[in-house]
C-alpha cells in the first residue's frame, strides 16, 4: 500500500521588520507577572508587620490590664505579682516589661513591648509599645 505524500508544512512568508508577530502576544502575562511578583511580596510583607504592630497594641493593653488588676489583688509583693502577671499574659517571643506602683487608691501598670519586624522572636524594629492601666488598691 502505498501513502500519498505528505504535504510539506506552509512557510510563512517573511515578515517586515516592525509588523506585529502573527501569534500576538504569546507569553507577555507570563513576563509581567514575573516582573510584579516582588512588588506583590513586598506589600503582603508590609501588611503582616502592620498587623503584627496592631497585635502588639492589643498585646500591650491587655497585659497592662491583668497586671494592674495582680498587683491591686496582691497584699505582699505587689510589683512582683504585676510584672509576672505581665509576663504571663505575653506571648514569650515579644519582649516585655513592666512598670507597677500603688497611686494613693489606685494601683498603676505600665507594660512595655518591643515590636517584631515580621517574625516574632526573631528581630525587633526599634520603638516600644505602651500600655497603660490601673485598677482600685484592693485592701
Amino acid at each position: 500500500m502505498d501513502r500519498p505524500p505528505v504535504p510539506a508544512a506552509p512557510t510563512s512568508p517573511p515578515r517586515p521588520r516592525g509588523e506585529p508577530r502573527p501569534h500576538g502576544d504569546r507569553g507577555a502575562v507570563m513576563i509581567e507577572f514575573a516582573g510584579i511578583f516582588p512588588y506583590v511580596l513586598l506589600m503582603l510583607a508590609l501588611i503582616w508587620q502592620c498587623v503584627l504592630i496592631g497585635y502588639t497594641f492589643s498585646l500591650a493593653g491587655n497585659a497592662a490590664d491583668q497586671a494592674a488588676r495582680a498587683g491591686a489583688a496582691a497584699r505582699d509583693g505587689a510589683a512582683g505579682a504585676c510584672a509576672a502577671a505581665a509576663a504571663q499574659h505575653v506571648p514569650s517571643s515579644w519582649s516585655v516589661s513592666a512598670d507597677c506602683g500603688g497611686q494613693g487608691e489606685l494601683y498603676r501598670a505600665e507594660v512595655t513591648l518591643r515590636v517584631p519586624a515580621l517574625f516574632p522572636g526573631v528581630l525587633n524594629l526599634p520603638f516600644d509599645v505602651n500600655g497603660t492601666a490601673g485598677a482600685a488598691a484592693e485592701g
